[in-house]
This record gives C-alpha cells, sequence and structure tokens, in this order.
C-alpha cells in the first residue's frame, strides 16, 4: 500500500470519529427528587433545614433563580436550593454533589455560586444589630443569664479554613495556627442569632483590627445604643461600650464580674458551635475563590438565623467536626486599654451584691 493510501484511510478513519461523536445523542440522567423522596428527619440530616423553611426560603429567593422557561431541562428553584444546602452540609467536590443530584459538576458549580449570592442578598433582611425598640428586650435576655447588665451584643471572631488562593498575597491568609483561613467576626444576641458579620479579612488579621475598622464601632461610636455595652474577650481593647474581663482579679467583685462576663459572653462561641455543626463546610474548609468563600460565609449566617427564627432544632453532633473546632480556638494575646468608667460602674454593682 503506498502512502497516500495510508495517509488517506487515517483521515477517514479520524472524520468518522468526529462524525459519531459530533451525532452523539445527550443523554439526560433522571434527577432525584429529593423534597419528596425523604422523610422529614432524613431531610433534616442531610440538608440541615426543615421542609417548612427550604418552602419559606424558595419563597424569598425563586425570583433570582427562576428560569424564564424549561428548556434545556431547567432545574427547579428547589432543587437549586438542596443543591446548595447539601454543599454546606458536607463540604464535598462538587463532582459528588453531582452525583447525588444526577447533574454534571460544571452544572453544580453555578448553582451553588447563584444560591449562594441569591441567599447572601438577604442579608439586611435577616441580620441586623437591634434597633431602638429591641435594645431593652435584648438587654433583658442577657441579664437573665448571669445577672450582667447592659449588655446588648457579644463579640468575637473564628476562622473558616480555605485552601491557600495562590498569588502573592497567599501568606497573608496564614493564622497564627498556620493554615489558611478568612477570619470572621460576628456579634450574636443572647438567642444566638447574628447581628452583625463581617467576612472579608485574612486569617493573619489580629481581631482587634477588624472591629477598628467595622460599621458596628462606627455605630457605637455614634452613640447609637446609648448605654449598651458589648462584651468581648480580653483580646480586644477596652473603652465605654466594649468591656472586657479583668486580666488579674484582686477582689471578690471582680471576680464576681469576670464569672458573669464568661457566662454572658459565652453565647457567642456556643453561636459559632451551633452554626458550624449546622454548616460543616465552614469547619471542615472551603476550596472555593474567596469572593465565593465570603459569600459562602454570610449565606451560611443569614440560613442560621432563618433557623433559630423557624425554632429548628439544633444540627446533630459530628465527633470528628467538633474535635476540629476544638482545635482552632485561638487565645489570643490581651491587649492592655485604658481604664473604662462603665467597667468602673459595673464593678459597682457587682460590689453591690456581695
Amino acid at each position: 500500500m503506498e502512502l497516500n493510501d495510508i495517509i488517506e484511510d487515517f483521515l477517514l478513519e479520524e472524520d468518522q470519529e468526529v462524525y459519531e461523536n459530533a451525532r452523539k445523542e445527550r443523554v439526560v440522567k433522571p434527577r432525584p427528587n429529593h423534597f419528596e423522596d425523604w422523610e422529614c428527619n432524613e431531610f433534616f440530616r442531610r440538608f440541615r433545614l426543615t421542609k417548612y423553611s427550604c418552602q419559606y426560603l424558595c419563597s424569598l429567593i425563586e425570583n433570582q433563580l427562576a428560569y424564564a422557561t424549561d428548556r434545556n431541562q431547567a432545574v427547579p428553584v428547589m432543587q437549586q436550593l438542596l443543591i446548595c444546602l447539601r454543599f454546606y452540609a458536607t463540604g464535598s467536590f462538587y463532582i459528588t454533589i453531582g452525583d447525588f443530584s444526577s447533574l454534571h459538576k460544571s452544572t453544580v458549580c453555578r448553582i451553588i455560586t447563584r444560591v449562594t449570592k441569591a441567599i447572601a442578598s438577604l442579608r439586611s433582611q435577616f441580620i441586623n444589630l437591634p434597633s431602638n425598640g429591641e435594645i431593652l428586650k435584648i438587654q433583658e435576655e442577657f441579664y437573665n443569664i448571669a445577672r450582667f447588665p447592659r449588655v446588648v451584643s457579644a463579640l468575637d471572631c473564628t476562622h473558616v479554613r480555605i485552601i491557600s488562593p495562590g498569588g502573592s498575597t497567599a501568606e497573608n491568609f496564614r493564622n497564627r495556627k498556620g493554615y489558611f483561613s478568612i477570619n470572621v467576626q460576628a456579634m450574636c444576641s443572647a438567642k444566638l442569632k447574628f447581628q452583625n458579620i463581617v467576612a472579608r479579612w485574612p486569617g493573619c488579621t489580629h481581631d482587634t483590627m477588624i472591629f477598628l475598622n467595622s460599621a458596628a464601632k462606627y455605630t457605637f461610636d455614634n452613640g447609637t445604643f446609648g448605654n449598651g455595652l458589648i462584651l468581648a474577650d480580653s483580646g480586644y481593647f477596652l473603652n465605654n461600650y466594649l468591656i472586657t474581663p479583668y486580666i488579674n482579679t484582686r477582689t471578690p467583685a471582680e471576680r464576681l464580674f469576670n464569672e458573669a462576663h464568661i457566662r454572658t459572653r459565652n453565647v457567642i462561641e456556643r453561636c459559632f458551635g451551633v452554626w458550624k455543626r449546622r454548616f460543616p463546610v465552614l469547619g471542615i474548609g472551603m476550596r472555593c475563590r474567596i469572593p465565593l468563600v465570603q459569600d459562602i460565609i454570610v449565606a451560611a449566617a443569614v440560613l442560621h438565623n432563618i433557623a433559630i427564627d423557624m425554632k429548628e432544632d439544633k444540627p446533630p453532633e459530628d465527633p470528628e467536626l467538633s474535635t476540629q473546632l476544638e482545635e482552632e480556638t485561638e487565645n489570643m494575646e490581651p491587649v492592655i486599654g485604658d481604664s473604662s468608667e462603665a467597667r468602673n460602674v459595673i464593678l459597682e454593682y457587682f460590689e453591690s451584691l456581695i
């Protein structure tokens, strides 16, 4: 056989393969109906919200997610939401979530991004510092914990794991524990509801720096909350509305002050624990780009508040995740601040109780 004949046969075979591939029919796998397939308890374990809460959430974001037509096998809004919640509940690879829902991983990626942005857009509706009419009620709820007066919020930061973002600024995201993270500042109420959340600082940032540059500080500086107080740990500075514990207690009143302070401020630690158990992707870590990670953090906070409003059960315990969260607790260097008139007044109150 001559060389020209060999080349011609080769080209004919290659053209035949291209032709066959071009004519390959599109196969759409049957998609499971997770909303109908699972009973209530199993549904809650897999998606971390009840069916009722999912229906309520769908009504809020439907306009942003619904497709104009059902052409090209468009994914319904409820299924999009459940795909996103499944990712929050597991932190799995997109291909794993795709297998769970009979979708390609690229479709899963797009859905998670769209749904996350839609949920995060509800931030102003569900995450707010107390208004004038709510301040007294919230102070009473905090007071009922350990008789610490005038508290309107508990403040702290927690780290959300990420992979290295790469580039020249990657090391800015490495925290004191040695892993890459976003340092998330949050304020919460006595009922463990988020009042404020800041999710834009790299892991190396000190907690105090985040608060100094936050809108919450500006609001308190303006006197919006009157004599209301924020409780924070010793890693923060001390002033007339941000109250930290005594580093070294010398009197019974100071010890009573610290005990009440710790018990009252503990709500923010419990809030972080419930939040990360409800959405383990926050504790396991995320392999997403930074903007999406930030949106997921805010969206998870919105969902957490919705779950509390709906009086949902706390999520099931995960021993592996609980151990990981305990290891992430940081002991910040104490910040020595000036004397606070507000703290002195509170101390006098505890002296009167002895």
